[in-house]
């Protein structure tokens, strides 16, 4: 039923009748249930969400026919700001059912969706960093569909050890005694600290004091793990004397902490790891080394920048080595512990160790990327994150340029679409100077001067807007995309016709 239209103007005093005619001829919610696109809403929402979303509709319906004198203008008012109701269209059955629709599908969509990872950070914290490869999906696949042996020995038929999943796989590629698993390289810190060093100090180059993403602090997570911090040295030089003369009987452990996410270049001095071990050693403390990234292949012979190897770390004579799974590992969110077996029994005794652990769907994961690594001859093609840091230039050039054709058709006149040389960082703290030769799409703004930020500003938020967002960084007044992440190219460009309407047909003036 179409509603009765009214001549007065807007500006006008509210006509009382008419606005009672407009609202007493809003449906009741009985009859938009009866609507014939209500039993798909139903079926899809259940019936108390559809409800509550028409009375949500139904309520600013009548604020809005209350809020001004020409119920016409009102009403246009309200259909037009949800963008599916024409400015002269009567706000009927259709037009309301259309907009309850909107708001359940709108409601109904995923908080935690996939995006295009095109920043030019590989490693990107707040993008879930490391992808995981196909075999470590289809483990974490069975892992949710099946029950699993994740504490149950099936030789035995006796309660199992969880880290038992994964122990065998971690003590053949790095050579430790031992290892035990928790949900992130944060976790094993804290838990190696309050196990090791609760109420004692905890000596460590003031070098090496980090802060990383979130202000996460290592003064602040040894304080809260109950050990005190002994710092020595210098911002920029530490000797072995500077440890050796801060040993006390209070002394609970040597601590080497890599710089995860800077650079200390020109006069400067650490010291090696094999003489901190030693030392640490002759003192009868344990050295720990808070690798942070961590990786288990010398990634040089990938022509990338060397990184620190666990192997290494164990070789240099660190007593424990923490890493995380989910950065240069190519796992999933979790923090290893790895080294002697006497601490790493001490460490799961403790009973914040229960607090800390993962599941088996981490455990899935875990198990499958670190099989990949035992078949080193196929590990490139195999694991994502080694794939992609190794992805060669060309190759993502070659994309760049297929893409800007299709790219600034859909941007339109608007923006000027190029191709550029672009460097992409591994990220999560890895190497933070060492860059990697990419390529991608640069959009700029036609017009210059007023104007051309707000113009940057829409571009961005319609590229986020997309059905699969494509997150990408702004960078000398233009939007680029680093396309060394892009695998998927078809589904990019199936979604692109949706930039021609959410962006403007022609340059605005400024």
């Amino acid at each position: 039923m179409a509603l009765v239209q009214s001549t007065a103007k807007i500006g006008a005093e509210p006509a009382a009748s008419n606005t009672r005619d407009w609202r007493a001829a809003l449906p009741s919610i009985d009859r938009l249930l009866g609507h014939a696109s209500a039993p798909a809403l139903l079926h899809e929402h259940g019936h108390s969400t559809v409800v509550a979303a028409l009375r949500g509709v139904l309520a600013e319906a009548r604020e809005s026919v209350a809020a001004f004198a020409d119920a016409h203008e009102s009403v246009a008012a309200f259909a037009g700001a949800h963008g599916n109701v024409g400015a002269h269209a009567p706000l009927d059955d259709d037009a309301l059912i259309a907009i309850c629709a909107e708001r359940l599908a709108l409601a109904a969509r995923p908080r935690l969706r996939p995006v295009f990872n095109l920043t030019g950070t590989v490693l990107h914290t707040n993008l879930g960093r490391a992808l995981l490869p196909e075999e470590a999906i289809a483990a974490v696949t069975m892992a949710m569909r099946m029950p699993a042996n994740l504490e149950f020995d099936l030789d035995t038929a006796g309660r199992g050890d969880r880290d038992d999943l994964v122990e065998d796989l971690v003590r053949e590629l790095t050579g430790a005694e031992a290892c035990t698993v928790v949900n992130n390289n944060a976790a094993a810190v804290f838990l190696a600290l309050n196990t090791l060093a609760q109420r004692r100090e905890v000596i460590v180059s003031r070098g090496e004091l980090i802060e990383i993403g979130g202000a996460f602090r290592v003064p602040d997570i040894m304080s809260r793990a109950g050990a005190r911090l002994h710092e020595v040295g210098t911002t920029n030089r530490t000797h072995l004397k500077d440890f050796e003369e801060a040993i006390n009987p209070r002394t609970a452990m040597l601590m080497k902490v890599h710089w995860s996410n800077f650079e200390i270049t020109g006069f400067t001095k650490t010291v090696p790891e094999r003489e901190l071990a030693a030392l640490a050693h002759r003192h009868g403390l344990p050295l720990v080394n808070d690798l942070g990234s961590g990786t288990l292949v010398d990634l040089s012979r990938y022509g990338l920048p060397k990184e620190p190897t666990v192997q290494a770390a164990l070789a240099d004579g660190a007593d424990l080595v923490l890493f995380s799974g989910d950065k240069l590992l190519g796992g999933p969110q979790a923090g290893l512990i790895a080294g002697r077996a006497d601490l790493v029994k001490r460490i799961k005794r403790n009973p914040l160790k229960r607090a800390l652990r993962v599941g088996k769907l981490t455990l899935a994961a875990l198990e499958a990327v670190l099989r990949l690594y035992r078949h080193p001859e196929r590990l490139r093609e195999r694991l994502t994150t080694l794939r992609l840091l190794t992805r060669p230039q060309a190759e993502i050039a070659a994309l760049a340029e297929r893409l800007l054709a299709p790219v600034a058709a859909s941007v339109g006149p608007a923006y000027a679409v190029r191709m550029l040389v672009l460097h992409s960082q591994i990220g999560s703290g890895a190497r933070p100077v060492d860059l990697l030769p990419s390529a991608g799409l640069a959009m700029a703004p036609t017009t210059t001067g007023r104007g051309s930020g707000a113009a940057l500003k829409r571009l961005e938020a319609a590229w986020r807007g997309l059905p699969v967002p494509v997150i990408g960084h702004v960078r000398d007044a233009a939007f680029c995309l680093d396309l060394r992440c892009l695998e998927d190219e078809s589904m990019f460009t199936r979604q692109l016709p949706h930039l021609v309407s959410a962006l403007p047909a022609r340059p605005r003036n400024p």
